[in-house]
């Protein structure tokens, strides 16, 4: 018997493993949709549950907080770092990098066709009220990246404040203010905000996903962690492990899948078939694999740094010590003693 076949037989188990991801490409959401965490897990008696699929009572603001010990977490960095920097014990267990079509929108005639033609212009900064405001932080990245790759600051820009309504549309308020003329420029990501660009008639002056250098593209989604927390690490480790091989698995599975990965994308987004092929050009089916890579854990500390000079996170998390390889290790060991 392998060392990880010996911890499984000796360890306790939780009644329920939960999961949560944001509505993007996610190895957790293939998974999900396959019914493969549910299938790994069932013979253990463990029950494996979704924070999408529950009551907001039971939900609660966990996919944020990861205050639950059981919970896997595959979404954006910002509510990740921002629990991190809190004092929850999660760990960053994995990371993907997943191109979600960032854009800089602009009005139709505008005259702004580059992002040095940005110099002196009003860009839209969304303010939500909600505990971590990902979306301000999204905006200010995205337009950071932006005008960083024409060698501009903010300094050279003037940050116009948008006020969305709680549980608006995304985008909405910002592409409103674009389209009446009270910001200049928007920034946008993913396959819904391809189809909002569309119904307010706004049109690409950046596509942050072209530019050479990929710091500049560097977001909430880009890299998109996984975490644990530290409790589930300890007392399970076997269970972590098999979790993530299952993650590896779909990853695997949904590189040779463009169409099914494409209509579970439909279902993660809530995007039509022509945001999601407009948000990811047909590459999402292809880089859903995780990793702990020195360049993708390098550009996690570029945004957690971001994040903090911003006021985002209470304090600073040193991402290299945040990381822990081994469940991914034993992850692909497991997969590596499986016929």
């Amino acid at each position: 018997m392998s060392p990880v076949h010996a911890a499984l037989a000796a360890s306790p188990h939780p009644d329920t493993l939960w999961f949560t991801r944001c509505p993007v490409p996610t190895a957790t959401g293939i998974a999900a949709d396959r019914g493969w965490l549910a299938e790994e897990f069932a013979a253990d008696g463990i029950a494996v549950r979704s924070l999408q699929d529950v009551p907001p009572d039971v939900a609660a603001d966990h996919h944020y907080t990861h205050a639950l010990p059981g919970l896997f977490r595959e979404g954006g960095n910002v509510p990740a770092l921002w629990a991190r920097s809190r004092g929850e014990r999660t760990r960053l267990i994995g990371l993907t990098w997943i191109e979600e079509r960032q854009t800089i929108l602009v009005r139709e005639g505008s005259g702004i066709a580059s992002a040095a033609q940005l110099r002196g212009r009003r860009l839209a900064v969304p303010r939500h009220p909600i505990a971590i405001d990902f979306w301000r932080a999204m905006a200010l990245a995205g337009h950071h990246g932006a005008l960083a790759s024409a060698q501009l600051t903010f300094d050279d820009v003037e940050l116009t404040e948008v006020a969305a309504k709680a549980g608006g549309d995304q985008w909405t308020a910002e592409l409103a203010a674009l389209q009446d003329g009270r910001v200049d420029a928007v920034y946008v990501k993913g396959a819904l905000a391809a189809e909002a660009a569309r119904r307010f008639g706004a049109v690409p002056a950046v596509e942050l996903d072209a530019l050479p250098d990929r710091r500049h593209r560097v977001n909430n989604g880009t890299p998109r962690p996984i975490t644990v927390h530290q409790q589930l690490l300890d007392e399970n480790p076997e269970l972590v492990a098999r979790f993530v091989a299952v993650l590896l698995r779909a990853a695997d599975w949904a590189a040779g899948q463009p169409e099914e990965v494409a209509r579970i994308l439909g279902a993660e987004t809530g995007a039509g078939p022509v945001g999601v092929a407009g948000a990811y050009a047909g590459r999402g089916h292809r880089t859903l694999h995780l990793d702990l890579s020195a360049e993708r854990l390098e550009l996690l500390a570029q945004q957690e740094g971001f994040l903090h000079a911003h006021g985002f996170l209470p304090s600073r998390v040193d991402v290299q010590a945040w990381a822990d390889p081994a469940p991914l290790a034993a992850a692909r060991a497991l997969l590596a003693d499986r016929p």
